[in-house]
């Protein structure tokens, strides 16, 4: 990734322990190593935070790139520091600061794979998660937001940001994972989902997140500021409450399942209609019919994912199809059309069964051929009568 981000957190390490942090400075390229002796040395950590911390990245990188322009190989003293006595030292920084926040858009060498766990920052720059990773999650200026530990990330409570500013983690097929937002919501994401959200919730606004595929909500209790799921046009608005919500692309409807407390759902279209929900029930609001309908259910079938199980009740094949790619991050290719709209009552633990398993279990129930490849895709044919 070019220079590493842990720069600016050994330097506030640094400036408020008074050393340095050994692992983090282990992490760093040789020249950003010298940057952190240097500054070290002469007494300028407290100085170069400070300007790390006021400066606009953008506009003092363009003001950096015209004076170097000017400068024809002269001695650089950037317009904004003029007094400062190691200016070229501050020239790095900005260097490595527009380094670290745009290395991930501007490199084209740098490849994410798709069965990551990434993390976006406020400005753009990509973290990825490992399931056996930890660490601290850094904002641009060098404040801790929060830490990760294996699958879970936690946000701070007081991070010290004090306007909107937007996080954003995306789980890949197969994955799933586990969120603390800084209120104390937690936040279970289901594979193929994506959730944007505040780093800090500010006091007097509403606690708005945007979800892209499913995920299960625990949010902390607080009548002064509702919690709002934005999920595709639909708007689940709540003070303190357990629910699920699933609102994949693919699928025909977003629907809610509510555990415990109470929710109200309206959608884009019509803000001022709103629908209540009770514990045990699931508001469904239809793409098609651009409606909302609520069902009496058995909630475990749409909140034990949590647990590794894929629980089917009366479920087109079509839709389970769809759900083993996601929970198992295969591809599968159906060409046994009848098959489709059959519907299956099956349960399974991807703890447990493998795709082969379910894939077997699947094709004794309704009988068909498949074959799984290398590549982990999956072709579907039809039993041909002996």
């Amino acid at each position: 990734m070019g220079i590493s981000p842990n720069v600016i957190t050994v330097l506030r390490k640094i400036n408020s322990k008074g050393n340095l942090d050994v692992e983090k400075f282990k992490e760093l390229s040789v020249e950003e190593q010298d940057l952190i002796n240097k500054l070290f040395e002469d007494g300028l950590v407290d100085e170069a935070l400070n300007f790390i911390d006021s400066m606009d990245v953008d506009k003092n990188w363009e003001e950096l790139q015209a004076i170097l322009k000017q400068q024809n190989g002269k001695p650089v003293i950037p317009l904004w520091k003029k007094a400062l006595k190691y200016a070229a030292i501050f020239i790095v920084l900005i260097g490595i600061v527009f380094i670290v926040q745009r290395s991930y858009v501007n490199n084209p060498e740098i490849k994410l794979s798709d069965d990551q766990v990434q993390l976006v920052l406020e400005n753009g720059d990509i973290q990825i998660l490992n399931a056996d990773g930890s660490g601290e999650i850094v904002s641009k200026s060098g404040q801790v937001l929060g830490t990760q530990k294996g699958t879970e990330l936690k946000y701070n409570a007081s991070n010290g940001i004090q306007k909107t500013a937007y996080n954003q983690i995306k789980i890949p097929n197969g994955k799933t994972f586990n969120l603390t937002l800084s209120d104390g919501t937690h936040v279970y994401l289901n594979a193929g989902s994506s959730l944007r959200y505040p780093v800090n919730f500010i006091k007097g606004m509403k606690r708005e997140v945007y979800l892209e595929g499913e995920a299960f909500f625990d949010v902390s209790k607080d009548k002064l500021h509702p919690f709002i799921v934005n999920a595709n046009a639909v708007n689940v608005k709540v003070l303190g409450t357990k629910f699920n919500v699933s609102s994949y692309a693919e699928d025909k409807e977003v629907s809610t399942v509510l555990v415990e407390g109470s929710v109200s759902l309206n959608n884009d279209a019509k803000p001022n209609e709103k629908t209540m929900l009770s514990p045990g029930y699931k508001g469904a609001w239809s793409k098609k019919s651009d409606k909302i309908s609520l069902e009496k259910v058995d909630t475990s079938l749409y909140t034990n994912w949590m647990k590794g199980e894929l629980a089917f009740k009366n479920e087109a094949f079509a839709s389970i199809i769809k759900k083993l790619e996601r929970t198992y991050n295969v591809k599968i290719k159906n060409y046994d059309d009848e098959l489709n709209g059959i519907e299956i009552n099956a349960s399974f633990n991807k703890n447990i069964e493998d795709i082969n398993s379910v894939m077997n279990a699947l094709s004794n129930v309704r009988s068909f051929n498949y074959k799984i490849n290398e590549d982990k895709s999956i072709i579907i044919t039809k039993k041909q009568p002996i």
